[in-house]
């Protein structure tokens, strides 16, 4: 993944990896100007890819891919570092209310409560002030990409007209349906009891939706798949798009009619179709939005980069791995 996409992504990362506390003797992996990344920092960091990797590869091919992930990502802490001292020399200061207002957004969106958030906190050895200036850190590369490459970027009504002509096949539109769906991930390698028990529950949930419950509502409160905050709306899905069993389903399924229960290699479903286009070609203007942010995406990585790659360059970077 680039790395301006990560930093788009905003703070969610942070309640997957919060920044271990560095050892009075701790060896020190990379120098970055006056600043140091710390040999604990950056196996904190690196634990979530080390278990996956060590249960992928085997012999030499694990030992080559632990070292060029770990190089990978503390080459990804290095530029982190760049931007928050870029960020402080262009002043940009993240207010606490701001921090906090992200941390709240983010542990209403994953349905976590302050005190679960504070046992996690706990669980990881750290604390919530490590966790709030981790965060404060991540907005402030946020501001600073804002400021210093998105804001200077713009795209025109020339270069969408360019693009939609250049990439019209990419604009015929096939027939879609718009569904809502409650899903119930089968876990990998579930047992038959397991399976019978997912099953037993879509069956509950199905008819609690045919007794007149909101389907908004159990799909925020039970669905595990896409879009389960908005009610299961995963928006239109055209024809090829979605898995087989779904697929055949929901385009023969009449309107806000509620799906029988649906059994894929994933999981169960139930669904509901909210909404239904034909084929055709779509309009300029109805795809200009799509097009528009297409291309502002593609030109603000390639700043992006330029930007991090000078910034690079003229900048005191020692790794000491």
């Amino acid at each position: 993944m680039k790395i301006f996409r990560a930093v788009l992504a905003g703070v969610a990362f942070l309640l997957l990896y919060v920044p271990a506390q560095a050892g009075v003797a701790d060896r020190i992996a990379a120098i970055v100007n006056d600043e140091v990344i710390t040999l604990s920092e950056l196996n904190s960091a690196f634990e979530p890819y080390q278990a996956k990797l060590e249960a992928t590869y085997t012999g030499a091919d694990r030992e080559k891919a632990l070292t060029e992930t770990k190089l990978t990502l503390l080459n990804r802490m290095i530029d982190n570092v760049l931007m928050e001292q870029q960020a402080r020399k262009a002043g940009i200061v993240v207010k606490d209310e701001e921090v906090t207002g992200a941390i709240t957004e983010l542990l209403g969106r994953r349905k976590i409560s302050q005190e679960e958030f504070r046992q996690a906190i706990a669980r990881e050895g750290t604390t919530v002030e490590a966790y709030r200036k981790g965060v404060r850190d991540q907005l402030m590369r946020i501001n600073l990409v804002q400021r210093e490459i998105k804001s200077k970027v713009a795209v025109s009504d020339e270069e969408i007209g360019a693009y939609y002509r250049a990439h019209r096949a990419d604009y015929e539109g096939k027939e879609a349906v718009r569904i809502k769906q409650i899903l119930l991930l089968l876990p990998r390698d579930a047992s038959p009891a397991v399976k019978e028990t997912l099953r037993a529950e879509a069956g509950t949930l199905h008819r609690r939706l045919l007794d007149g419950e909101p389907f908004d509502l159990i799909a925020a409160n039970h669905s595990q798949g896409p879009a389960a905050n908005s009610g299961g709306d995963i928006g239109f899905i055209e024809k090829g798009k979605i898995l087989s069993e779904v697929e055949s389903v929901a385009f023969s399924l009449p309107l806000n009619q509620v799906s029988p229960v649906i059994e894929s290699s994933v999981g169960f479903h139930i669904i509901r179709v909210i909404d239904r286009r034909g084929a055709g070609l779509k309009s300029i203007e109805s795809v200009r939005e799509e097009i528009r942010e297409k291309l502002d995406m593609e030109k603000v990585e390639k700043k992006f980069e330029e930007w991090l790659i000078a910034l690079r360059l003229k900048s005191h970077i020692e790794i000491k791995l």
